[in-house]
């Protein structure tokens, strides 16, 4: 049964992410640094009426940061807003999970958050877990 995801770009390529994972979609306006924290932990955003840790999602993935992205997608994982910084934002559509093959090889975090893959115009695109990249939260199996 087909399920909706929203398709982003991190670093110029193409992820899927479970509609049930975004509370909404928005611009990171001001980023206030937070001493000590993880270091793709980017700082604390204002967002309405709430306060969001904003994280340097291509940092997450372990890929060298310097995005200087300003969209994010917001989730809540283990009671707290995270602010998941991604270049652009795709598309909403429904697509059926499939699971990984034996010939995806994926390392270290991209490993760890991928759930799968779904199918757009037959293109693969690699399906995340965005609990998987906040620092010290327990992903989803």
């Amino acid at each position: 049964m087909a399920h909706l995801y929203l398709i982003a770009q991190v670093a110029g390529r193409a992820v899927a992410i479970d509609s049930d994972q975004v509370e909404s979609v928005v611009d990171i306006g001001e980023i206030t640094a937070v001493p000590r924290a993880s270091h793709h932990v980017l700082g604390l955003a204002a967002l309405r009426s709430r306060v969001v840790t904003v994280v340097d999602t291509q940092s997450a993935l372990g890929m060298a940061s310097g995005s200087k992205a300003k969209r994010a997608v917001i989730t809540h994982v283990e009671g707290h807003y995270y602010a998941m910084l991604v270049d652009a934002l795709d598309d909403v559509a429904p697509f059926d999970l499939l699971p990984l093959t034996g010939g995806c090889a994926l390392d270290g975090a991209w490993r760890d958050a991928a759930r799968g893959i779904v199918e757009r115009d037959g293109e693969p695109i690699l399906t995340i877990d965005l609990a998987a990249l906040v620092p010290g939260a327990v992903a989803a199996d």
